[in-house]
């Protein structure tokens, strides 16, 4: 399975903002979306990702308050990226090495959506559960005295 399966059942509505945006907005955007990230966009590109991790991380050196921070002092400006055409596994990989748990899917140099450690968890238990289901069919409808 690769990223092009999860994002064509997923979709790929994204929202971003931008590096000098108040981070208090973004933070507003995250809550009132229920999402966990925002892709960075700066002149038309890839910036930057930013999660509630950073979000946290920034809230506590700056004293418990967002004030007047804006995007780019929080986000992670190197975020890992995939492709369309990466293995599950691989992603999966990757993720867990980076206890990464979003990360945008770049194809030639186009962002196409963002997946999150629950996509690829949810791919992963789907597909055992139909791989189950085939299993089990396949052994009820097995020939008796057959072997």
């Amino acid at each position: 399975m690769k990223v092009s399966d999860i994002l064509r059942v997923k979709g790929s509505t994204l929202y971003t903002v931008g590096p000098l945006d108040s981070l208090a907005d973004a933070v507003k955007v995250m809550a009132e979306k229920d999402m966990g990230s925002l892709v960075v966009i700066e002149h038309g590109e890839l910036a930057g990702m930013l999660t509630f991790r950073e979000v946290i991380q920034a809230t506590v050196q700056n004293g418990g308050a967002l004030g007047s921070m804006v995007v780019k002092s929080a986000m992670d400006d190197h975020p890992m990226t995939c492709t369309l055409e990466t293995e599950l596994d691989e992603v999966r990989r990757m993720m867990l090495d980076r206890h990464a748990r979003y990360m945008p899917v770049i194809n030639e140099g186009m962002l196409m959506g963002v997946i999150s450690l629950y996509d690829v968890a949810k791919a992963v238990v789907d597909s055992q559960n139909f791989e189950n289901k085939m299993l089990k069919a396949y052994i009820k409808d097995w020939p008796v005295g057959e072997q």
